[in-house]
C-alpha cells in the first residue's frame, strides 16, 4: 500500500508536528527501525500460525486471549478509521488533477464538504464491493494497480531529484507571483523528532495486512513471512527515496507554511515545476495508489472480525461466509460502516490527522503485543512454537522482541504525550480518550461473549490452545 503514507503524511506532518522542519527524512529512517523489528515478530508468528485474522490468532494463542482480542480490536478500529481517512484525503488528489487541467470551478467544488464527503463514501463502498466479489476479482483489479502506482511513484522520484529549490522558487514565482518563505532556524528537538517518528511509523504498517489473510495464501507458512520481508525492505526503500526526492525540490519552509491552510499532496507540490500534463499524470498515479490502499485494508480488518466471531468472542453471525462468493460479507460491511464514520469524523474535526493519531496508537499497541507474543509463545504454547520456521533460535528471537517492545513502547509514550498536550478546542479532538473508550468497549464485548461461551459448555482453555481450522 503506497498511498497516503508517502503522498500525504510526510508533508502534512509539518502541520501535525510543527517543530520537525528539515528533519522529516531522518525521522522517517528512525521510524523504520521499530517497524523492521515488528515485521520480524510478525514473520516469526506467521510461520507457525498462518490463519485468517493473523494478529488476533498470534496473540490469543501465543500470549493471552484477552490481550489478543483487545489489541486486535484496537487494530480493527484504528485501521478502519484509517480507511475512512484515506477515502477522505483521496479527494484533494482529484482536486489537483482538475486544477492542473484548468477547471477551477470544479476544483473549488471538490473542496466543498458535501462533495468531498459524498465522493469519499463512493470510493469506500466501491472498495467494499470489490472485496465482497471475492479474491479473484480483487486480484484482477489490485495487482495491475500495484504496478501502476510503482511506475508513477518512480516518476515522482526521478522528477524530484532532477529539480532543486531554485527551480521550485522560479515555478512558484511564475505560477502564483510569490517567493519561497525563508527557512527559519529549527534546532534539533528530540521531542519533535520522536513525535514525528511515531507518526511516520504509520507508513510501515501495510505489511500487517499480509498476515491477516492467513490461510487464504498458498503455502502460507512460507509465503506470509517471505511477503512480509519483501514488503518491508522494498516498500521502505521506496518511501525514503520518494520523500527525499520531493523535499529535494520543495523547500520544507514552503511545505510547513502551506500545510497550515491546505491539505497537501506530493504530486501537487511538484506541480510547481512540471508541465500540466506531467502534473496530471503523477497526481493520477497517486490517486491510483490511494484507491489501491482501500481494498487491501478492508481485506485486513474484515479477517480480524471474522476470526473473533469464529472463536466465539464476537457474535457468531459475523463469521458467516457468502454462499457463492466465499467472502466474510458481514465482517466486510461492518468494517465499511466504521470507516464511513471515520469519513464524517475527518470532515467535522477539520483535520484528518485525528484519524492518523488513532491509527498510530492502535498499531503501536498491537505491535508491542506481537513482540510480547514472540517472547511468550514457547512457554504459553510449546506445540505451536515448534512450527516456527523464521529465526528459530531463541538467541535471536529474544533480542528482536525485547528491542521491539522497548522502541515501540517509547514511541507509544511519546505519541500519547504529544496527543494529550496538544492544544485543541474539545476533549474529543484528542485521540487518546477516544481510543480508551474503544478499549473499554472491547473489554465489555470480550467479557460478555466469553461468559456466553462458558455457559454453553465450551472449554475456553482448550479453545485458545489450538489453531482454528484452515
Amino acid at each position: 500500500m503506497l498511498g497516503a503514507a508517502i503522498n500525504v503524511v510526510p508533508f502534512m506532518i509539518q502541520r501535525s508536528v510543527p517543530g520537525i522542519g528539515p528533519h522529516v527524512l531522518s525521522a522517517y529512517v528512525f521510524a523504520a527501525v521499530p517497524a523492521i523489528l515488528a515485521a520480524l515478530a510478525y514473520a516469526i508468528l506467521a510461520s507457525s500460525m498462518p490463519r485468517a485474522g493473523g494478529s488476533y490468532i498470534y496473540a490469543s494463542r501465543g500470549l493471552n486471549p484477552y490481550l489478543g482480542f483487545v489489541a486486535s480490536f484496537s487494530q480493527w478500529f484504528g485501521v478502519s478509521v484509517a480507511i475512512g481517512v484515506v477515502s477522505y484525503v483521496l479527494i484533494p488528489f482529484l482536486r489537483d488533477i482538475v486544477s492542473a487541467m484548468g477547471i477551477d470551478a470544479l476544483a473549488m467544488a471538490l473542496d466543498t464538504g458535501v462533495v468531498r464527503v459524498s465522493l469519499a463514501l463512493v470510493f469506500l463502498w466501491s472498495s467494499v464491493g470489490i472485496n465482497l466479489l471475492g479474491l479473484r476479482v480483487y486480484e484482477r483489479i489490485l495487482v495491475p494497480m500495484m504496478f501502476v502506482m510503482f511506475v508513477f511513484g518512480s516518476i515522482v522520484i526521478v522528477t524530484g531529484f532532477l529539480f532543486d529549490h531554485g527551480d521550485f522558487a522560479a515555478g512558484l514565482a511564475v505560477r502564483e507571483g510569490l517567493s519561497v518563505p525563508p527557512e527559519p532556524a529549527r534546532p534539533f528537538s528530540w521531542a519533535s523528532f520522536l513525535a514525528a517518528s511515531a507518526l511516520l511509523f504509520s507508513s510501515f504498517i501495510g505489511f500487517d495486512s499480509i498476515a491477516q489473510a492467513g490461510g487464504e495464501a498458498k503455502n502460507p507458512g512460507r509465503s506470509l513471512p517471505l511477503a512480509i520481508g519483501i514488503a518491508v525492505v522494498s516498500v521502505g526503500t521506496f518511501y525514503l527515496l520518494f520523500t527525499a526526492a520531493v523535499y529535494h525540490t520543495v523547500p520544507w519552509s514552503f511545505v510547513a507554511e502551506k500545510a497550515l491552510t491546505q491539505d497537501l499532496t506530493a504530486p501537487g507540490l511538484l506541480g510547481y515545476v512540471l508541465s500540466p500534463g506531467w502534473t496530471i499524470l503523477i497526481v493520477a498515479g497517486a490517486a491510483v495508489a490511494l484507491i489501491n490502499d482501500l481494498p487491501a485494508m478492508l481485506l485486513s480488518v474484515s479477517r480480524l472480525v471474522f476470526a473473533w466471531a469464529e472463536d466465539g468472542v464476537f457474535p457468531k453471525s459475523v463469521a458467516r461466509i457468502h454462499k457463492t462468493r466465499h467472502t466474510p460479507h458481514i465482517a466486510l460491511v461492518l468494517s465499511g460502516l466504521m470507516a464511513s464514520l471515520s469519513i464524517f469524523g475527518s470532515h467535522f474535526a477539520g483535520d484528518f490527522f485525528l484519524g492518523v493519531d488513532i491509527l498510530v496508537t492502535s498499531m503501536l499497541l498491537n505491535f508491542i503485543v506481537m513482540c510480547a507474543a514472540v517472547l511468550a509463545l514457547p512457554h504459553r504454547n510449546p506445540r505451536i512454537a515448534k512450527d516456527v520456521t523464521v529465526l528459530r533460535s531463541r538467541r535471536l528471537q529474544i533480542p528482536v522482541a525485547v528491542a521491539g517492545i522497548m522502541l515501540l513502547g517509547t514511541f507509544l509514550v511519546v505519541h500519547l504525550w504529544k496527543d494529550m498536550t496538544a492544544d485543541v478546542s474539545a476533549w474529543y479532538l484528542h485521540s487518546t480518550p477516544l481510543w480508551v473508550l474503544v478499549m473499554a468497549l472491547a473489554t465489555c464485548i470480550y467479557v460478555w461473549e466469553l461468559r456466553k461461551l462458558k455457559r454453553d459448555g465450551v472449554d475456553t482453555a482448550a479453545l485458545f490452545q489450538t489453531l482454528p481450522p484452515e
